[in-house]
C-alpha cells in the first residue's frame, strides 16, 4: 500500500495532522476508538484552547521553539473551526475554553475534516517495524490479524508521551525517535497531583476532601488557583500547574486565600470580638478543618484577645508562606501530560521535520514542548499539527 503520509496516532494531534489534508493519508492508532483523551479531558467537555495561549504559557529546553507553530495557527483559527462546526462554547476561567455539551463534538469535528480531507482511519492497528530507505517509510502494520506493509513519503509521529496508560500511552515516540538517532531530554509526568508521607501526610489526609483559594510557588515559579487535599496529598489546578516546575526534594510555598490580609484582619477583629477563638476566626475565611490545623500548627492557644501583634505574625507565616516538601507525585498513571521528550534541537521549528531524516516528524506531546494546565497542550496539538501538515502539502 503507497500513500503520501503515514501518522501515527488518532489523538489530538494526529487527527487534525491528517484534517488539513496532507496528500493521500492513512492515520493509524491501537486503541479501540479515536481521540479518547479528548473525550475524557475537562471533565468530558475538553477544555480545547486558551485565550491567552502563547509562548510563555510553555516549557521546553528552547523556549522560542513553539514561537514559530504558534503564531502561525493560533487559538483564534482553531475557534473559528469550532464555530464554523456549531460547536458551542464557554470561557470557564482564565481564558480556558470548554464545549458547552460534550468533548465528543470535538472528536466528531476533527474526524469530519478527516473525511472531507480524504484521511483514512485505521483503529485497533499495531505498529510493527519501521525503515526508511531512497526517501520512502515502511511501516509494518497489522491489521485484523493480517500483516500490511505500507509505504509513504511522509512519516508523522503523534503517538504522544507516556501520561495517562490506561488510555494507550506506551511510550512508542521516544522508541521511534530513538531508531532513527534523534536526542531526547528527560520526561516525567506533569501536571499531576503531588503525594507526601509521614506526619505530613497524616496531617493532609485529615483535610482530604476540602478546597481552598491559594498561591503556590516553587522554584520562582507560582500560580494562583484552587487548592485541593487528597488523602495522598495534593491535588486542584494550584498543584497540577506547579507540578511541572517542582523536583524532588523541593518545597513548596503556599499562600492561602491571597486575597485577605490576615494580620489586619485579625487586629480589627481582636479589638471587638476577641473572645472566640482563633481557629473560630480563621474558620471565617478557610475551611473549618483547615483553619483548625493552621491554628494547632502555630503552636497558639487561648482565644484571639490573648494573642499578641507578635504571635499574631507568627500566625500569619503559617498561612502566607506554609511550607510542605512532597515526597513525590502520583506518576505518569494520572499525569495530564508528559514533560520533555524529543529535543527540540532535532526538529524544524517550522515544520516539525527531523533534520537527520526528511520526511520524518514529530507533533503533539511526544515533542520536549508542554503547556500550562488550561487548554494549552491542546493548541500546542493543533498548532504543531498545522505546521507539519501545511509543510508535507508543500513537498
Amino acid at each position: 500500500m503507497k500513500i503520501d503520509t503515514l501518522i501515527l496516532g488518532a489523538g489530538a494531534a494526529g487527527l487534525f495532522c491528517a484534517a488539513q489534508g496532507p496528500g493521500r493519508c492513512l492515520v493509524v492508532d491501537h486503541a479501540k476508538a479515536p481521540g479518547e483523551k479528548i473525550r475524557i479531558s475537562g471533565g468530558g467537555r475538553c477544555n480545547f484552547t486558551n485565550l491567552h495561549a502563547g509562548p510563555e504559557n510553555f516549557l521546553s529546553a528552547n523556549p522560542h521553539f513553539c514561537k514559530s507553530a504558534l503564531s502561525r495557527y493560533t487559538q483564534w483559527d482553531f475557534l473559528d473551526l469550532v464555530q464554523r462546526h456549531g460547536i458551542g462554547w464557554h470561557e470557564k476561567t482564565l481564558g480556558q475554553l470548554f464545549c458547552d455539551d460534550s468533548a465528543k463534538q470535538i472528536i466528531e469535528m476533527l474526524l469530519a475534516e478527516c473525511r472531507t480531507a480524504g484521511a483514512e482511519i485505521w483503529l485497533q492497528t499495531e505498529i510493527g517495524e519501521i525503515s526508511h530507505s531512497d526517501g520512502r517509510f515502511r511501516c509494518q502494520l497489522t491489521r485484523n490479524g493480517k500483516v500490511i506493509e505500507v509505504e509513504s513519503r511522509a512519516l508523522v509521529v503523534a503517538t504522544g508521551g507516556k501520561s495517562i496508560p490506561k488510555m494507550g500511552a506506551t511510550g512508542l515516540a521516544y522508541r521511534i525517535a530513538e531508531r532513527f538517532g534523534l536526542d531526547q531530554t528527560e520526561t516525567r509526568p506533569a501536571l499531576v497531583p503531588l503525594t507526601f508521607g509521614g506526619p505530613t501526610l497524616e496531617h493532609l489526609k485529615s483535610l482530604a476532601g476540602l478546597s481552598c483559594d491559594a498561591e503556590i510557588t516553587c522554584n520562582g515559579t507560582g500560580f494562583r488557583e484552587a487548592l485541593l487535599f487528597t488523602h495522598r496529598g495534593l491535588s486542584g489546578p494550584a498543584i497540577l500547574q506547579i507540578s511541572s516546575f517542582w523536583r524532588e526534594g523541593d518545597a513548596l510555598s503556599m499562600r492561602l486565600r491571597p486575597d485577605v490580609d490576615f494580620y489586619e484582619t485579625l487586629r480589627a477583629r481582636r479589638q471587638i470580638d476577641g473572645r472566640k477563638s482563633l481557629s473560630r476566626h480563621l474558620s471565617e475565611h478557610l475551611p473549618s478543618r483547615l483553619a483548625t490545623l493552621i491554628a494547632e500548627q502555630s503552636g497558639l492557644t487561648g482565644n484571639l484577645a490573648d494573642q499578641s501583634d507578635k504571635a499574631l505574625q507568627h500566625l500569619v507565616s503559617h498561612l502566607t508562606d506554609w511550607q510542605l516538601t512532597p515526597t513525590g507525585s502520583e506518576g505518569y498513571r494520572t499525569a495530564e501530560v508528559t514533560l520533555g521528550g524529543i529535543d527540540t534541537d532535532e526538529l524544524s521549528s517550522r515544520t516539525m521535520e527531523a533534520r537527520k531524516c526528511p520526511g520524518l516528524y514529530f507533533i503533539g506531546e511526544c515533542v520536549d514542548v508542554t503547556g500550562w494546565l488550561g487548554g494549552y497542550n491542546f493548541q500546542w496539538a493543533w498548532s504543531s499539527a498545522h505546521a507539519t501538515a501545511t509543510a508535507i502539502a508543500a513537498t
